[in-house]
């Protein structure tokens, strides 16, 4: 069966080639295509005849990356069952929440979270089954390993699943209440490979992967194409600049994606001078616009070329990409839409707008999600009756098909009645050669309704001043743009996928007088 046995093709067409290599563990552990099928097979067996897990049940995992968490997928996809990626940066309360709304009969664990599944043992029966992957585990929980070996070893397929089918849920970092789960189908994950290979990928490829699994930047970006296509994807258990640079050199990586503040880490790392990072065909960086100094120092230092990409939980998550030929020439701009994807951007209205006017960006495309676990209502607000998504991302489409986002419609803030776009303001400080990091929030104010104030965090060495950063900011930008105050930190709040935590930064700040 060729939906949800992913595993199964690959092990048929190249069952001695090297699939996965787990770093995070010590020593490193590597798989091929016919042993990272055996262990799915395994797992799948355990599932269906030792926690009666069925087509459509849900399997949670709480975990840091590793060979286990892709075993736990593609022994879902055997079985036509759903995996339910969860958060580990998760209090174990919204944990709770979360398991209670999607009902998974089985939790996998990593030791680390061991706390926190005593707490939701404790305060759920939803969950019949327990695996520890580590450690000794909570009372009644079962050693992983142990699971797979003492488990029969035969195929296992679901002849009824079909492509509509869902293979995950990937929860979407909302800012009030519970995140929603996007349905992630057997069809999405199959036209995001067909995207991504075609503007991306080829025979032979190797990755690190330094996203979370349970992101869609982890699980679809590259490691599911990859897979897919036969390549190799090198697993870390969480980002760490020094060690993904030597895994980028020691298993010779073609691709890598991460984020700007990934990027900006790698840069600073202690080994980034001695790094080869010159099998690197291209580096793909998205969740924000990407620094063109940052682009120019990789160019510089390591001859290695960027391109820009942007996706979603709910759509993709390949959507866009810019090739390398204009990483410069077209900086900011999230490039055109990959092959089998429709975009525009409509007014408030819903009409489409033409080239150069801002609105929301909205999609159209078989690599869509199915809508949000059991939540009818959120998944109608979000799709049109033409069948359009509706992102939630403001931007700007110009003559040539080019897109540029503008900014997160959420993100963006209202001073004195005129728009803020928080990426504008950072892209200036990010020319100022002592920022590192650094975002922007608007926050309340009597007078003005809402103003800016910008986060910085120095580069080391560097002791800018805020007066300093003032005046950068004045010889860009129009008067009304520029924050009206400057905090500098020594870290910002980073999400597990490399993102800053905006919400943080506004929760931790105080309403001007």
């Amino acid at each position: 069966m060729y939906i949800g046995d992913y595993l199964g093709r690959r092990a048929l067409y190249s069952p001695d080639e090297l699939a996965i290599v787990d770093a995070g563990k010590t020593p490193h552990r590597t798989f091929t295509y016919s042993e990272l099928n055996n262990r799915a097979n395994r797992l799948a067996n355990w599932l269906r005849d030792g926690a009666g897990i069925q087509k459509g049940d849900r399997v949670a995992v709480l975990a840091h990356d590793g060979v286990e968490y892709l075993d736990v997928f593609f022994a879902c996809g055997k079985l036509g069952a759903i995996l339910s990626g969860m958060n580990w940066r998760l209090h174990w309360r919204e944990l709770l929440g979360l398991i209670e709304k999607t009902t998974p009969k089985v939790l996998i664990y990593s030791d680390e979270f061991k706390g926190a599944v005593e707490k939701i043992a404790e305060n759920t029966d939803v969950i019949a089954h327990y695996l520890h992957i580590e450690g000794q585990g909570i009372p009644n929980s079962r050693y992983y390993e142990k699971t797979l070996s003492d488990s029969v070893l035969r195929p296992v397929t679901t002849e009824n699943l079909t492509e509509e089918d869902i293979a995950c849920l990937i929860f979407t970092g909302g800012t009030t209440g519970l995140p929603k789960a996007a349905q992630i189908s057997h069809r999405m994950i199959g036209w995001n490979a067909l995207n991504t290979i075609i503007h991306d990928l080829q025979h032979g490829d190797v990755t690190v992967n330094t996203f979370p699994l349970f992101h869609t930047g982890g699980l679809l970006v590259y490691t599911m194409p990859m897979l897919i296509l036969g390549g190799t994807v090198v697993l870390t258990r969480r980002f760490d600049a020094e060690q993904v640079l030597s895994l980028l050199e020691e298993y010779a990586a073609t691709v890598y994606a991460g984020v700007p503040t990934m990027y900006q880490m790698l840069t600073t790392a202690p080994n980034w001078k001695r790094t080869d990072l010159s099998n690197l065909r291209f580096c793909t960086s998205g969740g924000a616009p990407l620094p063109i100094s940052l682009v120019e120092q990789f160019q510089r230092e390591k001859g290695v070329q960027f391109k820009q990409g942007f996706g979603m939980s709910e759509f993709g998550p390949g959507v866009f990409a810019l090739a390398q030929e204009d990483a410069i020439r077209k900086a900011g701009s999230i490039g055109r839409p990959n092959f089998f994807v429709d975009a525009r951007i409509v007014d408030e209205q819903n009409q489409p707008l033409p080239p150069g006017q801002v609105g929301e960006l909205v999609l159209r495309g078989p690599s869509m999600c199915s809508g949000y676990f059991n939540d009818a209502q959120a998944s109608a607000a979000v799709v049109d009756l033409d069948g359009w998504f509706h992102t939630g991302d403001l931007a700007v489409m110009d003559e040539h098909q080019y897109f540029t986002i503008v900014d997160r419609k959420k993100d963006m803030f209202i001073s004195g009645g005129e728009n803020i776009y928080p990426n504008e303001i950072e892209q200036v400080l990010y020319k100022h050669p002592a920022v590192e990091l650094c975002a922007v929030v608007g926050i309340p104010d009597p007078k003005w309704g809402e103003i800016g104030k910008a986060f910085v965090v120095r580069r080391a060495g560097m002791n800018v001043a805020e007066a300093e950063l003032m005046g950068h900011l004045q010889h860009y930008l129009a008067g009304y743009k520029v924050p009206r105050m400057i905090e500098f930190r020594d870290e910002l709040p980073i999400s597990a996928a490399g993102k800053i935590l905006k919400r943080e930064l506004i929760g931790s700040s105080q309403p001007t007088e």
